[in-house]
């Protein structure tokens, strides 16, 4: 198959894995597969919620009496029936801001004004951390921002990121619970974080935290960021959490599965890898074009959460669209290797691109443009390179959000 068709055979596989992650099937097929009676209010936040609360209410019908939905601006869709009682706030993604602690108030409002014997459906998904915060006292707005920027830039994990987060929010790290007020309350959740672990995704707002989950000691962190560490009071009682139940009703791996289906259609190899691959984006991209060229024909499908550390003035592009560029540098002139790397949620970094997906003559079509594509990936603007090679991938919100995927094919 040519380089053109088997371009298309890895955005077909992509798709493939988002329909089987969607926010909307996924929740629907849970409620209606298990008893969740209790629920007559539903909170939904995260790049995801829009889908996710209207598999609820297609579940539940008109039982839900109000349905609070936090999302990314620029992620609303009429996904809701005419009249339905729901209210939907736009807010920051990546980087929170005034919007996003007017989400959070809105959100922490809503748990704690519930009637006593309602119960509560929390549906979360990636972004949350960034589109709803409550800040402790003696946190100034203007630290928001601040904190949120220099983690973005740092290069840490996201496990990393979260537990800084955590010590400084009245809703992060299981704080959330004080609202709750020992109502019942389902949480299900959408894992964008390798290992799936529930105090991580979405930095756990009703999920109990033990010390070392908020343990920051080993990170080097600015002065001023130490200072603003210890902020968060601590949970008034943990019998909160007795009330709470959770459980993750999509995943990484469910993507790459369903990657791997389909590009197995056709009875060629497909190979789904259970690592995730992290560490420096473009160190990552890399070495991974190097292990497809060494490697057999095929299909190699990961999962990726990698790292890019930003510069004082960024170019556009996210850690996709850097591995992207990383591995056309390796592949560059072959015409037997294709790569796309993706969000799964339609965005990849600041911008609306998606990722990108490139094969050996994307280097030489970025060049002709006239662009350095190493200067390029030095400046964190791989995006303006694949721009110019005609590689980037534009989705729009696809209603999930499990990580990035990492789709590579040598043609055999």
């Amino acid at each position: 198959m040519s380089v053109q068709g088997e371009r298309k055979r890895l955005l077909d596989a992509y798709q493939a894995a988002i329909r089987v992650v969607g926010g909307r099937e996924c929740v629907a097929r849970y409620l209606n597969n298990n008893d969740a009676d209790f629920v007559t209010h539903v909170a939904a936040v995260g790049k995801a919620s829009v889908h996710m609360a209207a598999g609820a209410l297609e579940a539940f019908g008109t039982r839900v009496e109000s349905a609070l939905v936090i999302t990314k601006r620029g992620y609303d869709e009429p996904l809701f029936r005419p009249g339905a009682p729901v209210r939907v706030i736009e807010s920051s993604h990546p980087v929170p801001d005034v919007h996003s602690l007017a989400a959070g108030a809105a959100l922490y409002e809503f748990v704690r004004t519930l009637p006593p014997d309602a119960g509560l459906l929390l549906l979360i998904s990636g972004g949350a951390s960034s589109l709803t915060e409550v800040l402790p006292e003696g946190v100034a707005e203007e630290n928001l921002a601040r904190i949120n920027s220099w983690l973005l830039a740092s290069g840490l994990a996201i496990g990393a990121m979260n537990r800084v987060r955590k010590r400084v929010s009245r809703i992060k790290g299981g704080r959330l619970a004080e609202a709750l007020k020992g109502r019942r309350a389902l949480c299900l959740m959408i894992s964008d974080v390798p290992g799936d672990d529930p105090k991580v995704i979405g930095s756990g707002p009703l999920v109990p935290h033990e010390p070392d989950d908020i343990d920051v000691s080993d990170l080097e962190l600015p002065r001023w960021l130490e200072a603003l560490a210890d902020k968060a009071p601590p949970l008034s009682d943990e019998r909160l959490f007795e009330t709470v139940q959770l459980k993750v009703v999509a995943r990484p791996a469910d993507a790459r599965n369903a990657a791997g289906k389909a590009l197995a259609a056709d009875h060629r190899q497909a190979r789904v890898h259970a690592e995730t691959l992290e560490g420096d984006a473009a160190k990552a991209g890399a070495a991974t074009a190097r292990r497809l060229a060494q490697g057999p024909a095929g299909a190699e499908i990961w999962a990726s959460e990698t790292t890019v550390v930003l510069p004082e003035s960024p170019g556009r592009g996210g850690r996709c669209q850097s591995f992207a560029l990383a591995a056309a540098l390796e592949i560059a002139g072959r015409d037997d290797i294709v790569l796309l790397a993706a969000g799964t949620d339609g965005t990849d970094g600041p911008g609306e691109d998606a990722g990108a997906l490139v094969d050996g003559e994307t280097i030489q079509r970025g060049e002709s443009a006239g662009l350095d594509p190493r200067r390029c990936l030095e400046g964190a603007d791989a995006g303006s390179f694949l721009d110019a090679s005609g590689d980037l991938l534009n989705t729009g919100p696809t209603g999930t959000n499990v990580m990035d995927l990492i789709i590579g094919m040598k043609i055999g």
